[in-house]
């Protein structure tokens, strides 16, 4: 039996199909219906149909949301496809391809793909995170996504920085009502807020690491802060969760002095004589989204 994976994004709908060994078979994609909750969820089962189709197999179906289903409503939440929010998807889809599925988060697929068979392979507790123009996590433990009572295990981002400084301090305030979240410093935005606060210039994040690289001091010390405040973010996540992998994913994860940088820094926050922890990019990237959609039927 195949593996089929769905991710469900803003403007696209991107399919894949795995065999038992996680090699690719087929990979399609669709247009999201914007703004049309039936036409999406319309368009979902049409592209298992087709996948199903072109292997000539039926599959196993995971699907990867923009948000979480709240455990207490059964309905989803957080999603920026504002139309999905607040609907049953889960048991539509269910009803609609007349079988089971599983469905979580894209941080949570993410960490998924890349525990069972990208750069976390083998690795018993695995954190990926993803910082783009948000900050989210997923906890994968023994090759299994850690969801926890309240489908938040993993919500990193909403927690205040750690250790801040007086400069840092009440934070900027985030989209949750609260100052100072992670996501408000590590995010794209938040490098790009930071920049323009110190420098007095508005730059992308991409521009910022391009100046750093050939001398600006002024984007090297935005790059320098950046760095001391992710590896504090993350020190936090090593004094509660101790994994064995944080895979790094999203715009942001694509800097790659972070990857030495940061484990450089963090010894100092993590309560251990030594940290083992690696901080890896994702093998897969953009495409472990839908790959660990296929991979949450994994037993």
């Amino acid at each position: 039996m195949i593996r089929i994976g769905i991710d469900l994004g803003g403007t696209k709908i991107e399919g894949i199909a795995l065999d038992e060994d996680g090699n690719e078979l087929v990979r399609d994609r669709v247009p999201t219906p914007q703004g049309d909750y039936k036409r999406t969820l319309d368009a979902i089962v049409e592209l298992v149909g087709h996948l199903e189709q072109s292997c000539d197999d039926e599959g196993t179906i995971g699907i990867c949301t923009p948000g979480a289903i709240s455990p207490a409503s059964g309905l989803l939440k957080n999603s920026n496809s504002v139309c999905m929010n607040g609907m049953p998807v889960n048991q539509d889809l269910i009803d609609l391809l007349g079988r089971e599925i599983r469905m979580t988060n894209d941080a949570n697929c993410f960490a998924l793909s890349e525990a069972t068979d990208g750069v976390a392979a083998g690795s018993d507790v695995v954190f990926g995170v993803i910082i783009g123009t948000g900050t989210g996590a997923g906890v994968v433990v023994n090759g299994h996504v850690l969801l926890g009572p309240n489908a938040i295990a993993g919500e990193w981002g909403h927690n205040p920085l750690p250790w801040p400084q007086e400069l840092e301090l009440p934070g900027p305030e985030c989209y949750c009502g609260k100052q100072g979240c992670i996501e408000t410093w590590l995010s794209g935005p938040g490098m790009v807020r930071d920049h323009e606060l110190h420098a007095n210039i508005i730059y992308d994040p991409e521009t910022i690491v391009s100046k750093a690289t050939f001398g600006d001091e002024d984007a090297e010390e935005t790059l320098r802060r950046y760095e001391d405040r992710l590896a504090r973010g993350l020190a936090h996540v090593i004094n509660i969760l101790d994994p064995d992998v944080i895979v790094l994913g999203g715009g942001m994860g694509n800097i790659r002095r972070l990857y030495s940088n940061v484990p450089k820094l963090w010894n100092q926050y993590v309560f251990s004589d030594r940290v083992d922890t690696r901080l890896m990019p994702p093998k897969y990237g953009d495409s472990s989204g839908v790959r660990g959609a296929a991979w949450l039927w994994n037993e």
